[in-house]
């Protein structure tokens, strides 16, 4: 009974004290008044082995229809499936803004891949003095007016990094139980309404979409400052927002990742890779992960079953009104994605897999496979030498 309890004024807290995190609205802001001159912007795109998504996503890049200077800078992360010459060829057959490609080599030591594609294309964007940096995945398709929107809300709202969750793929069995339920659980760790709030400690971003200043990443010395990061996208905006930077995060409406899960095994990898990190490695936090995820989620259901076989109508109660609480919750983020509201009663079960992910992660991690990704294995940060 206690438990149950417990579990039901967990959900009450989480319904009306965690910034109203299951609301859906948060949205790109628009403005009628368009800048009088449209400022230059830098796009940079770190690919690493995608040549099998690049014909979905690159030519959305290179057909945006924005008024002012643009050109995209692919970094080609040591891929061995041609990607940096199927960029160059999409660019031939669609034209639209200039591309460059280029390969910076092997990350050193303290680096992540990504991260060092990034600061390689960072350094080439450098030269042509944008005021703007958009830092975009491989993966993601943009509508023709992502970009002008973006910087019309960054110049509009006076943000110095505006950044947009994109809609992931949700077409497989699996892609319906966890993709939408994985937006919801970020969005309860990280309230979007507290992200753009001034004066506020939340700090995150999605690293599929990210617009930032460059005065903004200079200053907060981005990517330099976050070189170790495997979770980098919460790792840049803390960097931003720790200097002094305003920033805003939302759900995209016509940003999609073409990136496809079509199986367990796919989605597993994608959680477990870095669940562990997340937790800042920390065998007490993990402990904590899963106790909170059992008792938030996993406790509703038994609680509901246990009180009706036993009688115990008080843990029934509990029980119930703690699942219809989490259920509603989960049913704006199902709209969102156009997926049907009975799976929203069945987010125990999807807990239950992110749980037994959060726990694969850090067995992976001290099995030395932690943070595995496209054939590299990352190391703790502590475990790094820092190289200044």
């Amino acid at each position: 009974m206690c438990i149950a309890a417990g579990s039901l004024a967990a959900w009450l807290w989480l319904l009306l004290c965690q910034g109203f995190f299951w609301r859906t609205d948060v949205r790109l802001p628009s403005y009628e008044r368009e800048p009088e001159s449209w400022p230059s912007v830098c796009v940079v795109v770190p690919a690493r082995d995608e040549a099998a998504v690049l014909p979905a996503s690159l030519p959305s890049l290179l057909a945006q229809d924005y008024p002012g200077r643009a050109e995209v800078f692919l970094v080609d992360d040591g891929s061995s499936d041609g990607t940096g010459e199927l960029a160059r060829e999409l660019s031939r057959l669609h034209g639209g803004l200039p591309l460059t490609v280029d390969s910076p080599g092997e990350p050193p030591s303290g680096w992540t891949g990504k991260l060092w594609a990034v600061r390689h294309g960072i350094g080439l964007a450098r030269a042509r003095g944008p005021e703007f940096l958009l830092l975009t995945d491989a993966d993601i398709a943009h509508a023709p007016d992502s970009l002008r929107e973006l910087v019309a809300a960054a110049r509009g709202g006076g943000f110095d990094a505006v950044s947009l969750m994109a809609r992931l793929r949700v077409e497989s069995v699996w892609e319906r139980f966890v993709v939408p339920a994985f937006v919801y659980f970020f969005a309860q760790l990280y309230p979007f309404r507290r992200i753009g709030r001034k004066g506020s400690r939340t700090a995150a971003a999605a690293g599929g979409c990210v617009l930032l200043r460059k005065e903004a990443a200079e200053k907060a010395r981005i990517p330099d400052a976050i070189r170790q990061a495997v979770i980098d996208d919460v790792a840049l905006a803390r960097a931003v927002k720790g200097g002094g930077g305003h920033i805003w995060l939302g759900l995209a409406e016509r940003v999609d990742s073409v990136r496809p899960y079509p199986r367990l095994h796919d989605l597993w990898r994608m959680v477990s890779r870095s669940a562990y990190a997340q937790l800042r490695h920390s065998p007490l936090l993990l402990l904590g992960t899963v106790l909170g995820l059992a008792l938030v989620y996993l406790v509703p259901p038994f609680a509901l079953a246990a009180g009706l076989v036993t009688g115990t109508t008080a843990a029934a109660v509990c029980g119930g009104l703690a699942w219809l609480v989490m259920a509603g919750t989960y049913a704006p983020m199902l709209r969102y994605y156009g997926q049907p509201l009975w799976l929203a009663p069945l987010l125990p079960f999807t807990a239950f897999l992110y749980l037994l992910m959060t726990v694969d992660s850090a067995v992976q991690h001290y099995r030395g496979r932690g943070a595995a990704w496209k054939g590299r294995t990352y190391a703790r940060p502590d475990t790094v030498a820092d190289e200044g």
